[in-house]
């Protein structure tokens, strides 16, 4: 019999480093799609608050506490990042694990504001797109969340059947940039 092993949605593809860019992939823990009843959420935020650290997220926001995140995923649902969800906030919204749904990396460097400028509709200059806001969007012909979570670091999570996909067009954009320079 064959001995299967898991591997992680970027295996084999990442760390990659050219120019002033690095991308490397993230191991989130668990993910769990977190999407409020009606008019529960701010209920649904304190108890976020309480059991995970982290408020529900405003529109185009995310929320942090160490490894945590909550980041807004579209009207009326956001991402749970790090813990598994607490069955307590299922009194508030519909809570779906999405743990093995979507490849997580990492953009950052000097570069990474001008390797997305060819890869994302979005102006991601830190005068615009400020640590802790989130978007969903298109890179490339991908849909992805895009959240910057510092100065010069982005999140990007991508169905994790588009993984090959997305690490094809960062490093495209990365080479573009780099032989720029």
């Amino acid at each position: 019999m064959d001995k299967l092993s898991a591997l992680s949605p970027c295996s084999g593809l990442l760390p990659l480093t050219i120019g002033a860019a690095k991308v490397v992939e993230v191991e989130p823990g668990h993910l769990t799609s977190v999407a409020p009843y009606n008019r529960q959420h701010d209920k649904l935020s304190k108890a976020m608050k309480a059991v995970c650290g982290v408020a529900y997220p405003q529109a185009n926001g995310l929320t942090r506490d160490g490894d945590t995140q909550a980041i807004w995923f579209g009207h009326a649902q956001a991402i749970l990042v790090g813990p598994a969800a607490d069955a307590g906030l299922a009194k508030h919204a519909a809570l779906t694990d999405q743990s093995d749904a979507w490849a997580v990396v990492t953009l950052s460097g000097d570069a990474a504001e001008d390797v997305l400028a060819r890869l994302v509709p979005v102006d991601v200059r830190l005068a615009h797109f400020a640590v802790g806001q989130a978007v969903r969007t298109q890179l490339m012909h991908l849909s992805v969340s895009l959240a910057r979570v510092d100065e010069g670091t982005f999140q990007i999570m991508a169905f994790r059947s588009m993984a090959h996909t997305l690490v094809h067009d960062l490093k495209t954009a990365m080479e573009a940039v780099a032989a720029r320079g």
